[in-house]
């Protein structure tokens, strides 16, 4: 239970009115360590609990020390995107709603006179978005000197698009802090181990195996496509299948998010589409319209495969498959969060066979490959594609295999 961590009566009373029964596995090994004021490298799936992990030793730091003077906020969270900006704010205010802690957001995207309150008034908890803050504090409209606490939130992404650099430079304002928390949901690639020794000090290395409870339960398969009109129509058919309640699709680029959202219209599917030069109403707006219901298809390229925060999302649909397994795995967590089944299937081409290889080496199974009557692949390369590659076996494989088949013929000769 909550009550293990010490937390002030505050905190706990939150927990329960936002329907927090008993911590999940990455919450057991965050907050204890977090609590001691440690540096900490976390690992966690999505959709596992890992926001509370750090929200609550914050929480509980800032009651312990409070604020002796007015000033600015002395907790940052950077984030890669404005949607897990907002959802991370949002999830900071229902936590410390019994508290006077104050929780403010800043991002790209919106007016910047919409940000005067936060940089002139107190505020105890900042999240915010690289760009956006790097520009106030080269402005000295904001003073990182009284930050206490850094948590970079799904690290990995901020590197991916290219906040490297702005994070190092606030990493280096706020460097009288007392404590540094890294967040990513895969610690695979160089980049991040290799910032983290940057930026934190002597961490606690944390990797959660959630339980069966917690973890996604996402069945995986694919759809071999001829090509873009192929995709198109087996889109239009799992969109219109029964079980799909809820579903996010997945495009590389706005250009073809942009034409996959009225094509769906024409087919009588109603959506709502997401991409990078969105303004933010807008972008609010789409995701409003796709949390209550009004529509059941989101359209979207990679900005919205972190933060977004949906209940009840039934299908992820890779229309385009990602360039890179990391985005895969994101895209899917949209989909089985919180123990919660989930499907992610992905519409492939035949030039796309090299990275389904790499994504099903890395999650070490191979996807089931699936047949629409009607619209079975006709392309040569397409059926080839459809068929059980044979395994190619190294050496030491080779020798193992002929050691075990030297031993049944050895157990067969004793009978």
């Amino acid at each position: 239970m909550f009550e293990q961590f010490d937390l002030d009566s505050e905190l706990l009373a939150a927990v329960k009115n936002n329907g927090y029964k008993k911590p999940t596995s990455i919450q057991e090994l965050v907050i204890p360590e977090a609590m001691k004021g440690k540096d900490i490298l976390a690992s966690a799936p999505t959709g596992t609990g890992k926001t509370a992990s750090f929200l609550l030793p914050i929480a509980q730091h800032l009651l312990d020390y409070p604020r002796t003077s007015p000033g600015f906020p002395r907790v940052l969270i950077l984030t890669p995107t404005r949607e897990l900006a907002i959802q991370i704010g949002e999830d900071s205010k229902k936590l410390t709603e019994l508290t006077k802690i104050k929780t403010g957001v800043i991002t790209g995207g919106v007016n910047y006179g919409s940000h005067s309150e936060i940089l002139t008034s107190t505020t105890d908890i900042l999240v915010a978005t690289p760009g956006r803050l790097l520009e106030y504090i080269e402005n000295e409209q904001f003073d990182a000197r009284e930050i206490e606490i850094l948590v970079l939130d799904e690290a990995d992404r901020m590197l991916d698009m290219g906040f490297s650099e702005s994070i190092n430079r606030i990493a280096a304002e706020a460097r009288w802090r007392k404590q540094t928390m890294l967040f990513s949901a895969t610690l695979q690639s160089g980049g991040v181990s290799r910032f983290s020794r940057e930026v934190l000090t002597d961490p606690v290395f944390l990797e959660s195996t959630p339980s069966r409870k917690e973890k996604a339960k996402i069945h995986q398969w694919l759809h071999i496509a001829d090509n873009f009109e192929h995709k198109l129509q087996l889109l239009y058919n799992i969109l219109k299948q029964e079980g799909v309640t809820r579903a996010v699709v997945f495009a590389n680029k706005r250009e073809t998010v942009q034409t996959l959202s009225g094509k769906l219209y024409a087919e009588e599917l109603p959506c709502v589409w997401l991409e990078g030069k969105m303004q933010q109403d807008k972008r609010n707006t789409a995701i409003e319209r796709l949390k209550n219901g009004q529509v059941n298809i989101l359209v979207a390229t990679d900005v919205a495969a972190r933060g977004l925060d949906i209940d009840d999302i039934s299908h992820v649909i890779n229309f385009d498959m990602p360039r890179v397994v990391d985005v895969y795995i994101h895209r899917i967590g949209r989909t089985g969060r919180a123990g919660n089944k989930g499907t992610a299937l992905s519409l492939v081409e035949a030039h796309d066979m090299l990275v389904i290889a790499k994504i099903e080496r890395f999650q070490d199974e191979r996807f089931p490959r699936r047949i629409i009557e009607g619209l079975r692949p006709k392309n040569k390369e397409s059926r080839v594609a459809i068929k059980k590659p044979k395994i190619k076996r190294t050496t030491s494989q080779k020798k193992a295999k002929a050691k075990k088949q030297a031993k049944k013929s050895a157990k067969k000769s004793k009978k």
